[in-house]
């Protein structure tokens, strides 16, 4: 298989220092061997962070106190400090802006439903895709966030979920597990390709090689690059792909997804389709509807069409209501037009339903809060 174009490439620059969850098991165990550890202390590690969610040397009785402190201080550093927390949903929906040593600002969200617990998380600080209608996109993108920093938003999350941080003001804490993670933060996940995938294997790997959350329950998005998304069907993973189409025509996404321009709507659902046929897993097809710009019933009908054709019975259109920013010309569409798209779409055999929206009182679109800084 050919390697991916240099675009796709992650740099080095700005990347935090080595962490634990960087590491496979065996690169674990080497690296406290070369602190002069015996490398069963890698296991001891890794429970206490994928297991115990914690980072807190106190807590590690079972690790020697005079090897627990170089241990945690070298493969344990801190990667992520809370800048600033808001809440809506009466404490069901609560986004983090984190600030990672480097100064990045980067962000995530935890949602509590009465039967699951879901994390979005950034896989990058910024976004260079330039969607001109998504906050992420107009700031650009700064850099990638490395493996750890992707894994650590997720361990913060579940140590939230387990701790009752969420729940309605009556007090009812609701899950008390993370069940769901979603790569639809900050940033273009496969645009970070490799750090992504091993942030998925130390997600979904048992613990204490990982966080233990099922491949089943993650889901990784992108706008379409067409050679990541055939690279990932070869990754043997059962994570959901979600391709932020937004629209069907190729006119209108060289606008919307500067990234058409390279990779055209039926090349992206070819590869999509090609997903499903390896996976068996039906591809969530995203789609923000703006008012007056992607609403118009006859592109419901061409997306219908279109799905159908490449796709059959692994779409699934997931409309999502616009979050417009701060000064943006885009806008949501009114109901009664949304519930009409929802309806020709499925008048083309193509199940579509509506996001629920999550936030909006909290700059919850991706990249709103760090753009406020």
């Amino acid at each position: 298989m050919t390697s991916l174009p240099l675009v796709f490439d992650a740099p080095r620059r700005g990347l935090p220092p080595r962490h634990l969850a960087d590491l496979s098991s065996a690169e674990r165990a080497q690296a406290v061997a070369d602190l002069g550890e015996k490398p069963f202390r890698a296991k001891q590690l890794s429970h206490h962070y994928f297991a115990r969610l914690t980072t807190e040397s106190d807590a590690m009785t079972d690790i020697p106190s005079t090897a627990r402190d170089r241990l945690v201080g070298e493969l344990l550093p801190t990667l992520l400090s809370p800048v600033r927390q808001l809440r809506c949903d009466e404490g069901a929906t609560r986004k983090t802006l984190w600030r990672a040593h480097d100064g990045t600002l980067l962000e995530s969200v935890l949602m509590g439903y009465p039967d699951r617990a879901t994390v979005c998380v950034s896989s990058q600080a910024g976004c260079g895709m330039a969607c001109p209608f998504c906050a992420t996109g107009q700031g650009g993108l700064r850099r990638n966030l490395s493996t750890a920093e992707i894994v650590d938003q997720v361990r913060l999350a579940a140590a939230a979920v387990r701790d009752g941080e969420l729940g309605g003001e009556d007090g009812a804490r609701g899950p008390q597990r993370l069940s769901n993670v979603v790569f639809m933060g900050m940033g273009e996940p496969l645009a970070n390709y490799r750090r992504v995938v091993d942030a998925v294997h130390r997600i979904c790997d048992p613990a204490p090689d990982g966080l233990g959350i099922s491949q089943r329950s993650v889901t990784v998005s992108t706008v379409g690059l067409v050679p990541a998304i055939r690279k990932l069907t070869e990754e043997e993973l059962q994570v959901r792909l979600a391709v932020s189409l937004h629209t069907p025509d190729d006119e209108l996404r060289n606008t919307l997804v500067p990234v058409n321009t390279r990779w055209t709507v039926s090349e992206v659902l070819q590869a999509a389709r090609g997903y499903a046929d390896r996976t068996g897993r039906r591809v969530s097809i995203e789609y923000a509807l703006i008012r007056d710009v992607n609403d118009q019933p006859w592109r419901a009908d061409l997306l219908g069409k279109k799905l159908h054709t490449h796709l059959g019975q692994f779409a699934h259109v997931n409309v999502i209501p616009l979050n417009p920013t701060p000064g943006s010309k885009w806008d949501a569409s009114p109901k009664p037009v949304q519930d009409e798209f929802v309806r020709r779409v499925k008048a083309q055999g193509v199940e579509c339903t509506v996001r629920d929206t999550r936030g909006r009182e909290i700059a919850a679109a991706c990249g709103q809060l760090a753009a406020e800084g």
